[in-house]
C-alpha cells in the first residue's frame, strides 16, 4: 500500500513505523556502543595514567627508604663498628672475652629481625613495625650516649689506647649492656620488614624494579656505614666515644623523622594473620593421615574453588613434587565429607600444603648460607683484633684498625655497580648461581686473611705489641669480603623473599639477617672450642690474649675448610631447589573462611 500524504489525517505506513523503530534501536546501539568504547578509552586511559603515577610514586618513596636506610646504618655501625675495642679499652675485656660478647651482641641484632617479620606478618603490618622498632633503636642509641658519658669515659678522652679508664661500676656497665641490647632489639627488629616495605612500593609483577631496589638497598646499607667506618671510627679510636654515639643518635631521628614523613603516599600490604597455626595444621592433618593413599593426581587433592586463596593476603600456589608425604594434609577422605564444617587441622588445601612446603625447601639453602656469615662477621671482631697488632701508621697518619672496613664497604659499592650496569644487562645469574659465587669470593678471602697473618708473624719484634707488617697488607682480604657480600647478601635477599610465600615475605627477608645471627653464635662457639682445644700446656692456644704468641693464620683456615665442604653441600641442594610457583590468575585471600564442606563435592 501506498504511503498516503502526511498531510492526510497524519497517516504512516505501519511497515515505514517498523523500519523507523529499528533504525531508531540501530542508533541508540551504535551511540550506547560509541559511549561504550569512550568509556573504555577513559578506563584504559585512567588505568594507565594510575600504573604510571603508581610506579614514579614506588620509586619515590623507595628512595625515602634508601635514605632511611643508609641513616639508620650509619647510627648502628657508629656503636657496633667498634664495639670490640670499646669493650677492651673502656671496659677492660680481654680479646677473645671481647670477640665473643660482640658475636654474640651482632647474633643478636639479626636474631631479633625473626620477631620483627613475625610481627610484621600476622599483627603489625610492615609501616607500624618499622616505626615501633625504630622508636626503639633511637631510644637505646639515646641511653648508650648517656651511659658513656655519665658513667664510662672516665677521665674524658680515655680508652684511646693509651689513657686508661677509670674502673667502671656494675650500675654504669648494667645500663651500658641494656643501651646495646635496646640498639640490637631496635634495628634488628625493622631491618627485614623495611627491606619488604620497599619492594611493596612496586607492583607485584614488577620484579625487575623489586630486584633493583634490593641491590640498592644493600648499596645505602654500605654507604651509611662508610661514614662510620671513617669519620667516626677516628672519633672514637681517639677516645671521643660519646661524640661519635651523639653524632649516630642524630643521624638515627632524622632516620625516623624521614620514614615518618611521607606516611600518606606509602603503599600498605595488610598483615596476613599468624603463620605459625596454618604450617601446624599441615603437619597435624598429615600425621592425622599417614596411613592415606595419596591421588597419583594432584588435581583430586583439596583446593578452594575459584581464583580467591583461601589465607588472607596470600595467592594460590601451584601442587610440587617436594616433600610429598605433606600432600596427605590435603587429601579429602569420607570422614571429611561426613563432616559439617571443614576441620583445618584435618584438611588443608593445596596452596596451605605449598605454604608449608616453601618453608622446608628454604631451609637447607638458609643452613648452607651460616658458615658464608661465620666468614663475614669475623671481619668486625678478628679482623679488626689481626689490624690492632699490625703498623698502623701511614708516614704520621694513624689508621685505625677498624676503619679498614672502609675497604669493604668500596668494594661491595664497586661491586654493586659493575654487578647492575656491567653484567646485569649481559649475563643473569640466577639468585642461587650468585650465592655461590659469593661463597666462592668468602673462602677466598678467609685464606687471604690466613697468608696475612702469616706474613705479620713473620715480622713481629720482640718486646712490641705490634708487628712491622703495615696495617694495608689487610687490604685484600676486606675487598674479598665486600665483592663476596654483594653476590651472597643481595642474592640472597632477593632470593627469600621472591620464593617465600605472600604470607611469609617478611620471614623470606629476615632469613638473610638470621644466617648472620647464627653466623655470629657459631664463630663465637668455634672459637671457644678452638681454644679449648689447642691452650693446653705451654701452648698459648691459637686465639690468645697475646696474639704474636698465637697461630690465628690456622683458625682462618680452618674456616676456609669448612666453608669449602660446606660449598660441596650447598651445590647439592641447589641443584635439588624447585622454586615456587604462585597461581598469577587467582587473587590474595581476604580472610574470610569460604571453605564451606559443599565445596568438597566439585573437587
Amino acid at each position: 500500500m501506498a504511503a498516503m500524504d502526511p498531510r492526510n489525517n497524519g497517516y504512516v505506513d505501519p511497515l515505514n513505523e517498523r523500519e523507523r523503530d529499528e533504525d531508531l534501536e540501530v542508533a541508540e546501539v551504535v551511540e550506547v556502543q560509541d559511549d561504550q568504547s569512550v568509556v573504555s578509552l577513559k578506563s584504559n586511559d585512567s588505568e594507565s595514567k594510575k600504573k604510571t603515577i603508581m610506579e614514579n610514586n614506588g620509586w619515590t618513596n623507595a628512595i625515602i627508604l634508601l635514605g632511611n636506610q643508609g641513616l639508620a646504618t650509619l647510627a648502628f655501625f657508629g656503636v657496633g663498628v667498634n664495639l670490640v675495642l670499646f669493650l677492651t679499652r673502656v671496659l677492660g675485656q680481654g680479646n677473645a672475652e671481647a670477640a665473643n660478647n660482640v658475636s654474640k651482641w651482632t647474633g643478636t641484632v639479626y636474631m631479633f629481625s625473626l620477631v620483627g617479620a613475625f610481627l610484621s606478618d600476622s599483627y603489625w603490618g610492615r609501616y607500624l613495625t618499622c616505626t615501633i622498632f625504630q622508636v626503639i633503636f633511637v631510644l637505646g642509641v639515646g641511653l648508650l650516649s648517656f651511659t658513656s658519658w655519665f658513667f664510662l669515659i672516665k677521665p674524658r678522652g680515655c680508652g684511646d689506647g693509651d689513657l686508661i679508664c677509670n674502673p667502671t661500676s656494675s650500675l654504669g656497665v648494667g645500663i651500658f649492656y641494656l643501651s646495646v641490647y635496646l640498639v640490637a632489639f631496635g634495628y634488628g627488629g625493622h631491618q627485614p620488614t623495611l627491606a619488604t616495605f620497599g619492594a611493596d612500593q612496586f607492583g607485584e609483577n614488577d620484579k625487575n624494579s623489586k630486584a633493583a631496589f634490593f641491590s640498592y638497598f644493600y648499596f645505602a646499607l654500605n654507604v651509611g656505614s662508610l661514614f662510620s667506618n671513617t669519620i667516626l671510627v677516628y672519633f672514637e679510636d681517639n677516645g671521643l666515644w660519646t661524640e661519635g654515639f651523639l653524632v649516630s643518635l642524630g643521624s638515627a631521628i632524622i632516620a625516623l623523622c624521614a620514614f615518618l614523613a611521607p606516611t600518606r603516599r606509602y603503599r600498605y600490604v595488610k598483615p596476613c594473620g599468624n603463620p605459625l597455626p596454618r604450617v601446624a595444621q599441615v603437619f597435624v592433618a598429615t600425621a592425622r593421615k599417614w596411613s592415606v593413599v595419596r591421588p597419583e593426581n594432584h588435581r583430586e587433592l583439596y583446593e578452594v574453588e575459584g581464583p580467591e586463596s583461601a589465607i588472607k593476603g596470600s595467592r594460590k600456589i601451584f601442587h610440587s613434587n617436594k616433600f610429598s608425604f605433606l600432600d596427605r594434609a590435603a587429601v579429602i577422605t569420607e570422614h571429611d565429607r561426613n563432616g559439617t564444617r571443614i576441620n583445618g587441622w584435618r584438611l588443608c588445601s593445596v596452596t596451605q600444603v605449598e605454604e608449608a612446603k616453601c618453608v622446608m625447601k628454604l631451609l637447607p639453602i638458609w643452613l648452607c648460607t651460616i658458615i658464608y656469615s661465620v666468614i663475614f662477621t669475623q671481619m668486625a671482631s678478628l679482623f679488626v683484633e689481626q689490624g690492632d697488632v699490625m703498623d698502623a701508621h701511614i708516614r704520621k697518619f694513624h689508621v685505625p684498625a677498624a676503619s679498614m672496613s672502609v675497604f669493604d664497604i668500596c668494594s661491595v659499592l664497586i661491586s654493586t655497580g659493575i654487578y647492575r650496569h656491567v653484567i646485569f644487562p649481559y649475563v643473569r645469574p640466577t639468585e642461587l648461581m650468585r650465592m655461590g659465587i659469593g661463597l666462592i669470593i668468602g673462602i677466598m678471602a678467609k685464606v687471604a686473611a690466613g697468608l696475612t697473618e702469616i706474613q705479620r708473624l713473620r715480622r713481629v719484634v720482640p718486646g712490641q705489641k705490634e708487628s712491622e707488617l703495615s696495617i694495608l697488607w689487610q687490604i685484600p682480604q676486606y675487598v674479598l669480603v665486600g665483592a663476596s657480600e654483594v653476590f651472597m647478601y643481595v642474592g640472597q635477599l632477593e632470593f627469600f623473599n621472591g620464593q617465600a610465600p605472600d604470607g611469609l615475605k617478611n620471614l623470606g627477608s629476615s632469613l638473610c639477617m638470621a644466617s648472620m645471627a647464627l653466623g655470629n653464635y657459631v664463630s663465637s662457639l668455634m672459637v671457644n672450642i678452638v681454644m679449648v682445644i689447642t691452650k693446653r700446656g705451654k701452648s698459648h692456644g691459637w686465639i690468645p690474649e697475646y696474639l704474636n704468641e698465637g697461630h690465628m693464620d690456622r683458625f682462618y683456615f680452618l674456616i676456609a675448610v669448612l666453608a669449602a665442604i660446606d660449598f660441596v653441600f650447598y651445590l647439592v641442594f641447589a641443584k635439588w631447589y624447585q622454586p615456587i610457583s604462585h597461581d598469577e590468575d587467582s587473587i590474595k585471600g581476604s580472610g574470610v573462611n569460604r571453605r564451606a564442606i559443599s565445596e568438597l563435592d566439585q573437587v
